[in-house]
C-alpha cells in the first residue's frame, strides 16, 4: 500500500547518466534529480548508486550532498538510505551526542512489528558495532527506558485465537492499576501493552471502556505523565491503527506555527513503499483535509515539490 512501487522500465545506467548530467558544471538540475529518485523504489536507487559509481568513480550520496541544500538535500539523501539501515540510522542519530530525541524512539519502537524490530537490532549491530538496547538503555531512564526495553525484546504474543476471560482479567488489571489506585501500577500497563498480541489488545481496549466508562487512552492522558505518556500512547494508537498513528504525526509536524521537517521527512521516506497509501486515507478521514493540501501549503520550493510527489495524490 505504498505510494512509490518499482519503474517500470528501468535502466538503473541511463539514471546514472542523467543524475551526473543534472549535477555536473553550473548549476545544478533539481528537477530531474528529484523526478528519478522518487519514481524508483528503494532497491532501484541502490541500483542506481551501484551504476553511478561504476561509470563515474563517484558517490552518489556524496555528490547530492554537495549539490543540494537544505531540507531538500535531507530528503533526497533520505530516500538514499538502503530501506532495511533506514530505521537504525534514525535510531542511532537519535541517541547520539547531547540530549536524546525521545520522539524518535517512540516513533520507531512504537510502530514497527516484532520482526521489524528484530532486523534493527540486527543491522544496528552490524553497521555500528553496538548493541542497540544497550545504546537505548544507557539514555533512557525510568519507566520510559524500561517500556523501550520491552518493546526491544520483540516478544509480542502473536495473533491466535482470542480468550475471553484473559481480555476481561486485564482489563481489570488495567482498571486497577489506574484509575481505581491511588497513584498508578505503571508496571501493569507496560507489561500487558508490551506483551500481548494486537487482536488480544483491540477487545482488551473494548472492555475496558465498558469496564470503566473511560477510553484507555483517557486513562493514561491523567495516570502518566512526560515520556512514559507519549510511548504508552503511541503504542496504543499503533494496536488501533498504524496508518493512523502516521496520519497523526505527519498532521501535527506540520499543524500550527512552523515544521517539523525531520518528523515529516522521516515519516514520509519511511512509508512511502509499505503503506502511505493507508495513511492519506486515515489523514483525509481524521483531518479534514488532504495530506497533499496540508503539504502544499506548508512547504515550498524542491522541497515541496519533492513531498508532494512522494503523497502520490490528492484525496480532496
Amino acid at each position: 500500500r505504498g505510494t512509490v512501487t518499482a519503474f517500470s522500465p528501468f535502466d538503473a545506467r541511463a539514471d546514472a547518466e542523467a543524475l551526473r548530467k543534472a549535477m555536473k558544471g553550473m548549476g545544478t538540475d533539481e528537477e530531474t534529480i528529484l523526478n528519478i529518485l522518487i519514481s524508483r523504489n528503494n532497491a532501484q536507487r541502490q541500483e542506481i548508486a551501484a551504476a553511478f559509481k561504476t561509470l563515474f568513480g563517484r558517490d552518489l550520496v556524496d555528490d547530492l550532498k554537495s549539490e543540494l541544500t537544505g531540507k531538500f538535500e535531507t530528503l533526497m539523501v533520505s530516500l538514499m538510505r538502503p530501506a532495511y539501515i533506514f530505521d537504525a540510522h534514525a535510531l542511532k542519530h537519535a541517541i547520539k551526542g547531547a540530549g536524546t530525541n525521545e520522539k524518535v524512539l517512540t516513533e520507531i519502537l512504537a510502530s514497527r512489528t516484532p520482526a521489524e524490530v528484530q532486523n534493527i537490532k540486527q543491522v544496528y549491530l552490524q553497521e555500528y558495532e553496538a548493541n542497540l538496547e544497550d545504546k537505548i538503555v544507557g539514555e533512557t531512564s525510568g519507566y520510559f527506558q524500561r517500556m523501550l526495553v520491552v518493546l526491544l525484546q520483540a516478544n509480542r504474543d502473536p495473533d491466535s485465537g482470542i480468550d475471553e476471560g484473559l481480555v476481561e482479567k486485564d482489563a481489570q488489571v488495567l482498571f486497577r492499576a489506574g484509575e481505581l489506585k491511588w497513584g498508578t501500577d505503571e508496571e501493569q500497563f507496560i507489561t500487558i501493552l508490551g506483551t500481548r498480541s494486537i487482536s488480544h489488545l483491540r477487545r482488551v481496549f473494548d472492555k475496558y471502556m465498558t469496564i470503566s466508562g473511560f477510553q484507555i487512552e483517557e486513562t493514561i492522558d491523567r495516570e502518566t505523565s512526560g515520556d512514559l505518556e507519549k510511548l504508552l500512547l503511541a503504542v496504543v494508537k499503533c494496536i488501533r491503527s498504524v496508518p493512523a498513528y502516521f496520519a497523526e504525526t505527519l498532521y501535527y509536524s506540520m499543524k500550527g506555527a512552523g515544521t517539523d521537517d525531520d518528523t515529516l521527512i522521516r515519516v514520509m521516506v519511511s512509508r512511502s513503499e509499505i503503506d502511505l497509501l493507508d495513511i492519506r486515507r486515515e489523514f483525509r478521514k481524521n483531518f479534514a483535509k488532504s495530506l497533499h493540501h496540508m503539504i502544499q501549503k506548508d512547504t515550498s520550493g524542491d522541497y515541496r515539490k519533492a513531498l508532494l510527489l512522494l503523497c502520490g495524490g490528492d484525496d480532496e
